[in-house]
């Protein structure tokens, strides 16, 4: 009885439209292989309907029914895989699926897309790119990140306001803070020497170069000025002298100059970074203990004893910065000071012994200075040495 109205309901007509329209529209199959392809579904939907009327009797046996009353969904895909054999390669059931409703439905047929179940009742997955839940946004990160910046620059902040204004307590190295505090006045002392140091290098520089030009003012009106020859050429000779002397001095001020450079705007310098990264580290710590501490002070329940937890947590962990940092401020500390006695003292015995021996006149001595520190004077007006002599 089903088979002869599925016969009915089903012509060779509306199926040829049906697969038409559908191959045309979303496949773009030529209409020859349309044809074949109706033909061949409508052959199928002949053979089942004979096999049904040579067999009436089995027919409810041979058609499972549900509990509901609804066709069972075996008979469809028996139907669907003989479909499947007769469409032609390029067409596949994985793309298209023919199911009929129930009897009592104004659609005889109705094509719709989906996917051809496999064995097992389960459905062929399509090959694409699978999406782990466990991969975190990379814009949830940033936000992340943003929140826990946010939240500790304002404790931290909160705590130096409250340093400010002195209502909030912080915690203090006096042994530390003494050395800090004599390592900042220090270097402003160091500094202005440097600047007074560059100062005299540039004077000197400019007397040296007056000197040479005034020699060789004298040595010129010597050979024009025959009556007073010898008293130009011993003026001459003196201004050379000072000149040459000049520019001995000059190296060894210079020296000094770029070795406090040295100390003050490097070694100085990467010591007050390091400790700079240490009163924030301590400042974080103290702003961390204040909050565990006004928490420790308030109610505890159930929706306090987290948040104690986490506070207690953060408070450890900056804890054990602010002693690192600590002990690190302290090996450097200790390092620039025996660096800075051992440098000072060589520079300021050049320093002494250069200008001692100028303004003496001991040429020798100012040259003897020179080598002892290893210091080259430059020639004025020498080339720099090619690549090929530096080898």
């Amino acid at each position: 009885m089903y088979a002869d109205l599925v016969y009915q309901s089903i012509t060779k007509r509306e199926i040829s439209q049906l697969l038409q329209d559908l191959h045309i529209k979303y496949f773009n199959i030529d209409h020859s292989v349309c044809s074949k392809t109706n033909t061949n579904l409508f052959l199928l939907v002949q053979q089942e309907g004979a096999m049904a009327q040579e067999s009436p009797k089995n027919s409810a046996a041979e058609i499972p029914v549900t509990s509901n009353g609804q066709l069972e969904d075996s008979h469809e895909h028996s139907f669907n895989r003989d479909l499947k054999r007769s469409l032609p390669a390029g067409l596949g059931l994985s793309e298209t699926k023919i199911t009929s409703h129930d009897f009592d439905s104004t659609k005889e047929g109705v094509v719709e897309a989906g996917t051809f179940p496999g064995k097992g009742g389960r459905a062929q997955q399509k090959s694409g790119p699978v999406v782990l839940d466990e991969v975190k946004n990379p814009a949830m990160e940033k936000l992340e990140l943003v929140r826990k910046w946010s939240l500790n620059t304002y404790k931290c902040t909160r705590q130096i306001i409250s340093e400010k204004l002195g209502r909030g307590s912080r915690t203090v190295d006096l042994e530390l803070e003494a050395q800090i505090d004599i390592l900042r006045d220090n270097k402003k002392k160091y500094e202005n020497i440097l600047k007074l140091a560059q100062t005299l290098s540039t004077q000197l520089f400019q007397m040296v170069h007056t000197q040479r030009q005034l020699g060789d003012a004298f040595a010129d009106l010597s050979l024009k000025s025959l009556e007073l020859h010898e008293e130009f050429g011993y003026n001459a000779d003196t201004q050379k002298l000072l000149a040459k002397n000049g520019e001995t001095l000059l190296g060894a001020i210079n020296f000094f100059i770029a070795s406090v450079n040295t100390l003050v705007n490097k070694t100085i310098e990467d010591t007050l970074l390091t400790v700079k990264q240490y009163e924030s580290a301590r400042i974080e710590y103290d702003a961390y203990r204040t909050d565990l501490e006004e928490l420790n002070l308030g109610p505890r329940d159930a929706s306090t004893l987290p948040k104690i937890e986490q506070s207690q947590q953060m408070f450890q962990v900056h804890k054990e910065k602010y002693d690192k940092m600590r002990n690190d401020v302290s090996i450097k500390l200790k390092f620039l000071e025996e660096n800075k006695v051992k440098v000072l003292h060589n520079q300021l015995v050049l320093f002494h012994n250069a200008i001692a021996a100028y303004f003496a006149g001991n040429q020798k001595q100012l040259e003897q200075t020179l080598q002892q520190f290893h210091i080259k004077l430059k020639t004025p007006g020498a080339d720099a040495p090619s690549w090929l002599e530096e080898q």
